[in-house]
């Protein structure tokens, strides 16, 4: 005699509320206004898929050849023989990935390699390194700053400062843009012997200029507040041995915690933090950042190692830079376009455009003339700006540079911008 089988009965749907809010509908204008660029008949700037890379400073998008402007491969370091050479052994000799945290299976021998490269290259005791630069400034402020403690920041940080902030609890306090006056009123504010944490950029990534960090950490450290500053966009590059702007203005010293990428200088992933704090190295096991995300893959972290130590040594390539970066910045004003910052500050140079349609036009015009930049608008940009965004790389070639001139006048007219 067999079994009948019960069947579980089947549940009754869930009412429908006629009201029911969709959570997308905040992003409403923005998808209007994608849309409308999008019926236009432009390209989409933010879209673009490079079918293969070339070099350094060159890719292939939409089946031609195109020199790149917008990669932040500031020192080039992307497609150096070594760098790749030591990328390929780990990844023979460690496998594809860790599948784990720092804190568990996920420290490697090139884990601590990397880490012990970046203490050379800063010159510093400690070094922490996590997935991603943005990953850096989440878990080091979250961490080092929370509720009941204040922090000071400019208000163009990045959206990685401001994220670590909001995800620390702390009691956050901006103020105007590299305004000294400002930021020191600010720091007066603040209640007697409440923790005081001050955060800097180097290079401020959109305008591409630069903090004045001597004066800046001076007011900070007589106000009794720790200060770090991201050097994310200097790393490299600014400073005579590449150290960022800290360095550049004698300050490197006084500053409690540097912040810093993987992803522009270094040319591969990740992110860190270098400190000569005594008590830095508890931030392993309480920084949740770091302590719940599976490690870079062996791969990558030899690939920054390799390039780290390299850009101890790389003040020629340090100097060709920063000569593309006053030949293009000069070249573009001669032309008559308005520039974000008056003089070359660094390797981003920012071209302001009228509004975000004719700076969308202006990028396509770019980009079939052969040449690749980024078109950042708000709210990424300061005071509403819609920009392009120039990134320039040691790699490129004096000839490359006037090409890019050369491109910029064409699109320039052919929209209006000049």
């Amino acid at each position: 005699m067999s079994e009948s089988i019960s069947t579980p009965d089947k549940p009754e749907p869930l009412p429908e509320v006629e009201d029911a809010k969709d959570l997308f509908s905040k992003f409403d204008p923005l998808i209007k206004q994608r849309q409308d660029l999008l019926d236009s008949g432009l390209e989409d700037p933010f879209g673009l898929v490079m079918e293969r890379v070339l070099s350094p400073v060159t890719a292939v998008c939409n089946g031609r050849e195109t020199i790149l402007l917008g990669t932040y491969n500031y020192m080039g370091m992307t497609f150096d023989p070594e760098v790749i050479e030591a990328g390929k052994s780990a990844l023979e000799n460690y496998g594809s990935g860790t599948t784990g945290s720092r804190v568990l299976n996920g420290t490697y021998v090139g884990h601590k390699d990397v880490e012990d490269a970046l203490c050379e290259f800063y010159g510093m005791d400690h070094a922490m390194v996590f997935s991603t630069g943005y990953q850096a400034n989440l878990g080091i402020i979250s961490t080092i700053a929370g509720k009941g403690d204040y922090i000071v920041l400019d208000i163009d940080s990045h959206a990685s400062i401001w994220d670590g902030c909001a995800m620390g609890n702390a009691e956050v306090v901006p103020f105007k843009h590299n305004d000294l006056e400002a930021m020191e009123k600010r720091l007066k504010r603040i209640p007697e012997g409440a923790g005081k944490l001050v955060v800097l950029e180097g290079v401020y990534s959109m305008l591409g200029d630069i903090a004045p960090l001597k004066e800046m950490i001076a007011i900070a450290k007589s106000h009794g507040a720790m200060v770090l500053v991201d050097e994310a966009h200097s790393m490299g590059f600014i400073g005579p041995n590449g150290r960022g702007v800290a360095e550049d203005q004698g300050v490197l010293d006084d500053v409690d915690f540097v912040i810093g990428t993987f992803s522009k200088s270094v040319g591969t992933v990740g992110g860190f933090c270098v400190s000569n704090h005594p008590k830095f190295e508890i931030m392993r096991l309480v920084c949740r950042p770091y302590v719940f995300t599976a490690s870079l893959p062996p791969s990558v972290v030899a690939t920054a190692a390799t390039s780290i130590r390299k850009l101890m040594d790389a003040g020629d390539k340090r100097e060709h830079l920063w000569e593309n970066s006053k030949r293009l910045h000069k070249g573009l004003r001669d032309l008559g376009f308005e520039l974000g910052t008056e003089e070359p500050q660094s390797a981003i140079i920012a071209v302001i455009m009228p509004d975000l349609e004719r700076g969308a036009g202006m990028w396509e015009a770019l980009l079939k003339e052969g040449l690749y930049v980024n078109l950042a608008r708000p709210p990424a940009t300061p005071a509403g700006m819609t920009l392009l965004r120039c990134s320039l790389c040691a790699e490129h070639s004096e000839e490359q540079v006037g090409q890019i001139l050369t491109m910029f006048e064409a699109a320039g007219k052919a929209v209006g911008i000049i």
